[in-house]
């Protein structure tokens, strides 16, 4: 369900959006009997209590932090022009999933389906005549109160169309990898439900009390307590009917995206995310998030066979995060030990895998909104620049693993026969 976008009309989405889209804006503020100041969030149809003081903005917030809506479809519109922005899809609550594109596609289609190409031992009856073309896919909010992968996304952007991000700052390295790779797809706000429901640009920094964070991304009780991850996947879809607030997590039917039932009716969202990587055959897929002390990829539920290329992923990913002071040491050795990396349950990452046989990754930023802890009790202070750089480097380092390793081709090649 793609349709063709006129990238010199910056004024195309605000013209398009459907009302619900729009009206996510505070009504009213009120005390409850304990003396909590309250305010009502409404976002579409529905209307959520969150504490007042929840809401405060951050002060004297960088040009370069854009994550709501309007503020990402307008730097689209206005900066993209040697990619296309296309409409892949609409969301639950009727709001645009846009997806930017640069290269060429792959040309023909495979005689077989993914599963069938195992059975066959040889993916390249998937993939296609032109099976060894690169392919990455870089995906941000599938979490709606996830803000650092849609800043990472949308300086990526700016660097790829104009050699800097939006600080000014320089990547030559990202644009000479970009040659290297035939096809490139970002998608900087998958869960715009999510993103909209949240009327903040930017968090007051929370110094190490994670509370605020917690509420707006994963939801919270009416007296302001939060409901707590994992807790929060417990009931899929959400009612919210219910008293609380359900937080960027799900869509506006109440699915966390991530988490959707992958073997049965499948939100809009995840339809979308399925159908494009049934076109492009992605080799790999990073998938932003944020939920770490330091960054963080993590191991996916997915192939065996795919071992050895999260591994080196993980090493080129970390060597360098670790070489400009973004992980908890600057030594190498450790810091890229892919034994060290967390293991995924099912989820969107696997699914995908399966679907079309790419390799897809979580990676879990710190925020911009409270600080981790460290094992040792230090405190990991992360500016809102140092956020952007590992967001940058992130994509950089994931599209040099890719180019340099040959993508899925290259990885697991057919057996002699």
């Amino acid at each position: 369900m793609e349709t063709k976008s006129d990238n010199q009309n910056a004024g195309w989405t605000k013209l398009h959006l459907p009302l619900c889209a729009l009206l996510v804006f505070f009504s009213g503020t009120f005390l409850k009997a304990n003396g909590q100041e309250l305010k009502i969030v409404k976002s579409g149809h529905h209307s959520f209590e969150v504490p007042a003081s929840y809401l405060e903005e951050r002060e004297n917030i960088p040009s370069f932090w854009l994550t709501t809506i309007e503020e990402v479809s307008d730097f689209l519109y206005h900066t993209v022009r040697k990619g296309r922005i296309k409409v892949i899809g609409t969301s639950a609550g009727g709001r645009p999933v846009r997806a930017i594109f640069y290269g060429k596609p792959r040309a023909e289609e495979g005689t077989t389906t993914f599963s069938g190409s195992l059975g066959f031992r040889d993916v390249k009856a998937y993939r296609g005549p032109d099976h060894d073309k690169t392919v990455y896919l870089g995906l941000a909010a599938v979490h709606g109160g996830e803000f650092e992968g849609i800043v990472g996304m949308v300086n990526l952007i700016s660097v790829i169309e104009t050699g800097q991000d939006l600080r000014g700052k320089e990547w030559p390295e990202i644009n000479k990898i970009m040659e290297q790779i035939d096809r490139l797809i970002l998608i900087p706000m998958v869960n715009p439900d999510g993103r909209a429901r949240i009327p903040l640009r930017m968090e007051a920094y929370q110094e190490t009390d994670h509370t605020v964070h917690e509420f707006l991304n994963t939801g919270g009780n009416p007296d302001g307590t939060i409901i707590g991850w994992p807790q929060i996947k417990e009931f899929i879809p959400l009612d919210f009917g219910k008293p609380g607030f359900p937080g960027g997590y799900p869509n506006d039917a109440g699915v966390n995206i991530q988490h959707d039932n992958f073997f049965g009716t499948l939100q809009p969202e995840t339809q979308a995310l399925f159908d494009l990587a049934e076109r492009e055959r992605p080799d790999l897929v990073i998938n932003m998030h944020t939920g770490a002390v330091y960054m963080n990829l993590h191991r996916p539920f997915s192939e065996p066979v795919l071992k050895p290329a999260f591994n080196s992923l993980y090493k080129y990913v970390h060597s360098k995060l670790a070489s400009e002071g973004l992980q908890y040491t600057k030594n190498t050795e450790t810091e890229t030990n892919p034994e060290r990396a967390p293991q995924s349950v099912f989820n969107l990452d696997g699914a995908l895998n399966l679907h079309c046989g790419a390799l897809s990754v979580v990676v879990e930023s710190p925020s911009h909104s409270f600080s981790g802890k460290t094992k040792n009790g230090k405190t990991a202070v992360h500016t809102p620049e140092m956020l952007l750089d590992a967001q940058l480097i992130c994509h950089q380092e994931a599209m040099r693993f890719l180019a340099e390793s040959g993508g899925r081709s290259k990885w697991t090649p057919a057996p002699k026969r």
